[in-house]
């Protein structure tokens, strides 16, 4: 049970801090207004296949990276927590992630940067996947931290692919409402990171 409860939790999480829905109204703000839905199935392809590189990168060389700066667990914790205690608030307040148009790109080239990084798979997202792979005891954890994050692809995938169908449900009201409500709950998250890693440094070093 506890393996599903933290499987559960680790798909939340990643869900909320990539909020593919408040993304894909970004993403149209980004491409050209008259681009084919064949275009954004392109786009949505390759902003995913991004996204899961970019996750197994941080993944796999996650705990190298944490040696190599010397950064302790819970310094990372109470920092990652810091960084998305901030993209809540923004996400709050209606400013979470922000991209700009370059007429010099072509919308598949913007399907990478900015799109699939660092807009999708920014620094909390890669700041989570750093912490959950560190608190990964088995094999099984590092599973289920997989197979939350490609869930959550495939979601983005969707989301992204059918983004002119969403925005027409939902409108621009409806997707900043996701957003905010997506911001409330990274931002409990963060919260919980801050004082986990507040709470063992204390023991730590007293």
């Amino acid at each position: 049970m506890e393996i599903l409860s933290n499987f559960i939790q680790q798909t939340i999480t990643i869900f909320a801090i990539m909020d593919p829905i408040g993304i894909s109204a970004l993403a149209l703000s980004l491409l050209s207004p008259n681009i084919t839905k064949t275009q954004i199935s392109t786009i949505a392809r390759k902003s995913t296949f991004t996204i899961i590189i970019a996750f197994f990168v941080v993944l796999i060389t996650g705990d190298a990276i944490l040696k190599i700066f010397g950064i302790g667990e819970n310094s990372l914790k109470v920092m990652g927590g810091i960084i998305l205690l901030m993209m809540a608030i923004s996400m709050v307040n209606g400013s979470a992630k922000e991209g700009k148009k370059d007429d010099d790109k072509s919308d598949e080239e913007l399907s990478v940067i900015p799109i699939g990084i660092p807009i999708a798979f920014g620094a909390g997202l890669f700041t989570t996947i750093i912490i959950f792979k560190h608190d990964a005891e088995t094999f099984v954890d590092l599973v289920s931290i997989t197979l939350a994050f490609c869930i959550n692809a495939f979601l983005f995938y969707l989301i992204l692919k059918n983004s002119i169908y969403i925005r027409k449900f939902f409108g621009a009201t409806g997707q900043n409402v996701v957003t905010k409500l997506m911001g409330l709950i990274v931002g409990a998250i963060a919260v919980q990171f801050i004082i986990s890693g507040i709470v063992s440094l204390t023991k730590l070093y007293l």
